[in-house]
């Protein structure tokens, strides 16, 4: 049986954000390597506090400098997390699909960081183009569980949503302001090509079961953008 191309992006909150988080990271191997049985895996590393650091301290340069910082960091999140699959340390972290392609051919889990310089982009863009490329869904993992009508960290009474349309999703992405380093769960860009080609897609959280759960037709909790 010919295994499904599946497309994570992993958000670099989850890798280190402030330390590397290798209980999160330990459970996160776990299921992606026990899915390998049926399923092959592009994960598109994000760049997290390290990116978001350098951005910071590049405030008074031009706006392709500060994102440039950050593509290296979501490059260099890449490289840690092949290593932690113990992959070959010496294969270099593809840049372009075309690598990915050659690259997942031979293997189960290849990982990527952001592909080239875009504006208005982040690597969950670049998930969303890989998904487009291998027809496939896009799986977001954040760290909240999906995805709220508000910030749930400053709000309270965040309404939790399940199921929103592709329509909806990118009209609420659109009345956000894009930054590098920006924290809502998918980028403006994103939204626009899931939308246009009609990529199911699933924000969910921090817990590796819901992914497995998911993964595994079970029930799993996570916002399901669709229709």
């Amino acid at each position: 049986m010919k295994k499904r191309v599946i497309v994570l992006s992993l958000g670099g909150s989850l890798i280190i954000p402030d330390k590397v988080n290798l209980k999160f990271l330990k459970e996160f191997k776990k299921v992606i390597s026990k899915n390998t049985k049926k399923y092959k895996f592009i994960i598109v590393c994000g760049g997290g506090s390290i990116a978001r650091k350098y951005i910071s301290a590049l405030q008074d340069k031009p706006y392709q400098t500060q994102s440039t910082a950050g593509i290296a960091a979501t490059r260099t999140n890449a490289k840690f997390m092949s290593c932690f699959f113990s992959q070959d340390s010496f294969q270099k972290i593809p840049q372009e699909i075309k690598k990915i392609k050659k690259f997942i051919k031979k293997q189960d889990i290849v990982f990527c960081g952001a592909l080239e310089f875009k504006p208005k982009q982040t690597t969950d863009s670049n998930a969303a183009e890989i998904a487009k490329y291998f027809k496939t869904f896009f799986i977001n993992l954040t760290n909240v569980p999906g995805l709220y009508d508000k910030n749930p960290s400053k709000n309270k009474n965040a309404k939790f949503i399940s199921k929103i349309s592709w329509k909806e999703f990118d009209r609420m992405s659109k009345k956000i302001k894009f930054k590098p380093g920006q924290h809502f769960v998918l980028d403006q860009t994103s939204s626009g090509i899931i939308l246009k080609n009609k990529i199911k897609t699933y924000i969910l959280g921090k817990n590796p079961k819901q992914l497995d759960n998911l993964l595994n037709n079970k029930k799993f909790k996570a916002t399901i953008i669709q229709g």
